[in-house]
């Protein structure tokens, strides 16, 4: 009697894919080593089956793919394919601990994403790439001047102290080094243009979704932040409440407990940075403007920031921030004053 094959595990590759078909209960079917084309042509004639694979480069293309060809497709995490794979890591080694991994009940799965989420993740990505361009070009610029004796603080702000500098037929400067500087100038002149330009078309994205249009009526909720929500998070509907979504994002404390004793450590910072970056630099945002005087009090900001450091206090107004979040999207409402501490 011919096995059935319920699930085959898939460790991606450019061009060589490792497949390893099993039964429901892992018992091993078939191993194989498939070119791009061949894997292609291959799970498109194979019957509809559960497909399991890494989420890593190349794993969402792969995901819509099998989708269209009528599988199951299962994404999981690296992080939690690793235990199951035995002694030598090879691809075939790897291929069987997908499927092992894939077979826990337990097993928690990446949302595949759609072409639109990836093309806005370019943008995010391209956009911090050039900040981190512009961030280095300053600091070689502050750097070279420190060279001749002039001093300027860190950040863009300052960035006009320099061109004075530069300009400035007084100066001690050799002619080489003026030079120098002024082509560093010019090349953070071209990155602030193509920054602002990725700007434009965020705050344009922003406007167009609906879903971001909602999560701005947050306080400390920008543009980017509120698109990054849209880009990188899964659906809503597949966390419970409030509270999980808030720890897939890395804003609650590292466990170390044990024999019963609970030890909380630092914010575990365990999942989406990007989303969680911003959110801690809107919370920051709206504890600046809590401690400036004459500013309307947010009674809980006001009390935590009594007992804890700013920089602590953001970091719980972050974690609040996701559960309001999740309150939002789910209920499809805008923010509301209450709607934070609803979804605790």
């Amino acid at each position: 009697m011919k096995e059935v094959i319920t699930i085959i595990g898939v460790d991606l590759a450019k061009n060589v894919f490792q497949l390893h078909g099993a039964t429901a209960d892992g018992s091993v079917v078939f191993r194989k080593k498939l070119s791009r084309a061949q894997f292609h042509r291959f799970m498109a004639e194979h019957p509809p089956c559960v497909i399991a694979m890494e989420a890593c480069g190349g794993a969402h293309y792969w995901a819509r793919e099998m989708d269209r060809l009528g599988h199951e497709v299962k994404l999981i995490a690296p992080r939690y394919v690793k235990p199951f794979i035995k002694r030598q890591k090879n691809d075939a080694a790897d291929a069987e601990a997908i499927v092992e991994a894939a077979l826990r009940p337990t097993m928690r799965y990446v949302e595949p994403k759609t072409q639109e989420q990836q093309a806005r993740a370019i943008v995010f990505r391209t956009r911090e790439q050039f900040v981190n361009q512009r961030t280095e070009v300053i600091n070689a610029l502050r750097s070279h001047l420190y060279e001749f004796g002039y001093v300027a603080p860190q950040g863009i702000g300052h960035l006009r102290r320099l061109e004075e500098v530069i300009e400035d037929p007084n100066a001690h400067l050799p002619q080489l080094a003026r030079d120098i500087c002024r082509e560093l100038l010019d090349q953070i002149t071209q990155l602030t243009t193509r920054i602002n330009a990725l700007k434009k078309t965020i705050d344009t994205m922003s406007k167009e979704a609906e879903t971001s249009r909602r999560l701005q009526t947050m306080p400390g909720m920008g543009p980017i932040t509120a698109l990054a929500v849209e880009t990188f998070a899964p659906p809503m509907a597949q966390f419970k409440r409030g509270r999980d979504f808030a720890a897939w994002l890395g804003l609650v404390p590292r466990q170390n407990s044990s024999g019963g004793k609970q030890r909380l450590g630092k914010t575990s910072k365990m999942g989406q940075r990007d989303i969680r970056r911003l959110l801690v630099t809107g919370a920051m945002a709206v504890v600046r403007w809590a401690l400036r005087r004459g500013a309307p009090k947010n009674p809980w900001l006001a009390r935590m920031l009594e007992r804890k450091p700013p920089m602590v206090a953001a970091f719980a107004l972050a974690n609040k921030m996701a559960r309001g979040i999740w309150a939002m999207l789910m209920r499809g409402e805008n923010y509301r004053s209450t709607a934070i501490a609803s979804a605790a």
